[in-house]
């Protein structure tokens, strides 16, 4: 107990201390950490309605905040770590926030993000009542090598979870998990593998091309030869995402309820995947006491997380903060935004968050800028995107890697007409704390929780 209260007062100075200097946000977890290496096991110990782990290569943060509002909807206390600071210590940080002297936080439910690599030590550590996988992608190839490592790290997920599992069935390498995760992993508690999400049936709703054709694009192959997986039969509470046009669609699920239909404040087809993982988790957890008026109440209400998609009123004209950091994001993304001409600026960084290697930029695609062409390319590679729009034949028009100094130059020279900037993690993080310093905005961690 006295190791407890030591790490819980420590954490919360540590955490004051990282504030104050503006950063540091698994800082405080370290110190924690160190001073209680069981801290992260006590906090969590006293929930009763679930520790849900939310994992995969893309989507994991505006799926958690997805999933933790529409709980809130039905009344449950829910601890998330909405900042999006998916490593261990950042949960831990995350509690010290949310943590009483003896080092135990109240909610009814959990629902964290974690880092496909990260998610390991934090299940020996906490294993959880379920796990949501997304999607696997070629993402940061220094730190995950091969797109078969980070599926494995995934499947070794899926084993932990004691209670309930939800993957997503159009994703080849996270639909091969199922079949895989021992039946007493997969059945405690009388709960069965959930498989939902972007329904293959999709071109059977009458949808416009444009939106059904969308769906690849978020997908990777499976190259290896026992690559067909069986499309699983649907379970009566699997959901099934049905878009209507291109911001508007359903979770439609097997046994007949349906949820929406109903418009996101974030857009594209990859939010409403997102919203249909979160909506087939929070009925497997909720079981009897899913509504689907409330849930429909909170998905129109979430507002996109930092930096993923988010919209910041700039001297009157929106600029879009539009994270990417693999070609399957930036393709979408590019795809997502294309039908509005704005300005647009790329920032670019390799920093660890990032991924080192930043050869990806060279499977996507930049056919829609042309005819914008890029104002702006900054951060640490902002030579390499530049050079990488050159082989598109895509004209740029400053190249500026310091983040500030080109975000200053960038809005300059667009002040009456809409803006986007595609950035990198770590590069998002920096230009994000520069807006809100120069727009009053709430600074990264105190998002309303």
């Amino acid at each position: 107990m006295l190791r407890t209260l030591t790490a819980v007062a420590a954490g919360k100075a540590a955490r004051v201390a990282a504030r104050w200097r503006g950063g540091g946000s698994a800082f405080p977890g370290l110190v924690a950490e160190k001073i209680d290496p069981a801290f992260l096991a006590t906090a969590l110990s006293d929930i009763p309605g679930g520790i849900v782990v939310v994992s995969g290569t893309n989507g994991k943060t505006t799926t958690t905040k997805m999933l933790a509002e529409v709980l809130r909807a039905h009344g449950r206390r829910v601890f998330s770590n909405p900042t999006g600071s998916n490593f261990t210590r950042g949960v831990i940080s995350a509690l010290l926030g949310e943590v009483g002297p003896t080092g135990r936080v109240r909610a009814d439910v959990a629902v964290l993000e974690l880092d496909e690599a990260h998610s390991i030590p934090f299940a020996r550590a906490v294993p959880p009542t379920h796990v949501l996988l997304l999607n696997v992608a070629r993402d940061q190839l220094d730190r995950f090598a091969e797109i078969d490592h980070t599926a494995a790290l995934l499947g070794r997920l899926a084993g932990t979870a004691t209670q309930g599992l939800v993957l997503n069935r159009d994703d080849a390498f996270i639909a091969r998990i199922g079949p895989a995760v021992a039946p007493d992993a997969r059945d405690m508690g009388g709960a069965t593998t959930r498989a939902g999400l972007a329904a293959p049936e999709i071109r059977h709703f009458g949808v416009h091309p444009s939106i059904a054709d969308r769906l690849p694009e978020l997908l990777e192959t499976d190259l290896r030869g026992d690559a067909t997986i069986p499309t699983p039969q649907l379970g009566a509470t699997d959901g099934l995402l049905r878009p209507i046009d291109d911001r508007v669609f359903e979770v439609v699920f097997a046994d007949g309820r349906t949820v929406g239909p109903l418009e996101l404040r974030q857009r594209g087809l990859a939010a409403m995947i997102n919203a249909t993982a979160a909506v087939t988790t929070a009925r497997l957890l909720l079981g009897p006491d899913f509504d689907a008026a409330s849930t429909e109440r909170a998905l129109r209400a979430v507002a996109p997380p930092f930096g993923r998609g988010e919209v910041i009123d700039v001297d009157g004209q929106p600029l879009e903060l539009v994270l990417v950091k693999n070609p399957a994001g930036f393709t979408v993304a590019l795809g997502t935004y294309d039908a509005s001409p704005v300005a647009t600026m790329i920032a670019i960084n390799d920093d660890y968050a990032d991924g080192r290697d930043v050869s990806w930029l060279y499977d996507v695609s930049f056919a829609s800028l042309s005819t914008r062409g890029v104002a702006l390319t900054s951060g640490v590679r902002a030579y390499d995107m530049a050079l990488r729009l050159h082989y598109d034949d895509i004209a740029t028009e400053l190249v500026e890697p310091d983040l500030e100094r080109a975000l200053g130059a960038f809005l300059a020279a667009t002040p009456a007409e809409p803006k986007r900037i595609f950035c990198t993690y770590t590069a998002m993080l920096a230009l994000r704390k520069l807006l809100a310093a120069r727009y009053d905005l709430a600074a990264m961690g105190e998002e309303a929780s």
